[in-house]
């Protein structure tokens, strides 16, 4: 779930079945699920044109958001607030892929984190508030 805070964007969900520890977590420049591996998601979204890192660095990729971590039954809960988020303008979010990765992003492998294939995926789209 993307939220719009007074701090910026909050990102929580639950993502089940996933191995047990930390996995990549990105926005990616296309909401294009068509290809089974999510190659067709594109790479990480990055319309700053800036350098990969952690969520926390002052250089970054706008989808840059670091890693969730499963615990041994391999769900990951998670919570945090982004301020380069956005849902509209040039760092807008919807209709981007988001993206989980099969292991850790080291944060600082360009331009990727080095975190391996693509183990779940989603569109970020409006949610219906009628729900």
């Amino acid at each position: 779930l993307f939220e719009k805070t007074a701090e910026g964007v909050k990102v929580s969900g639950k993502i089940r079945n996933l191995s047990p520890g930390k996995h990549g977590f990105h926005i990616h420049q296309y909401g294009d699920l068509r290809k089974k591996d999510g190659t067709s998601a594109g790479g990480h979204f990055d319309p700053m044109n800036m350098p990969h890192g952690g969520p926390d660095d002052a250089m970054r990729h706008v989808g840059d958001l670091g890693n969730i971590e499963a615990d041994e039954n391999g769900v990951a809960e998670f919570s945090f607030t982004d301020t380069r988020l956005a849902f509209d303008g040039p760092a807008s979010i919807i209709g981007r892929g988001l993206i989980v990765h099969e292991g850790e992003d080291d944060l600082t492998t360009q331009p990727t984190g080095a975190a391996g294939p693509r183990v779940g995926m989603a569109v970020i789209g409006y949610a219906n508030p009628d729900l």
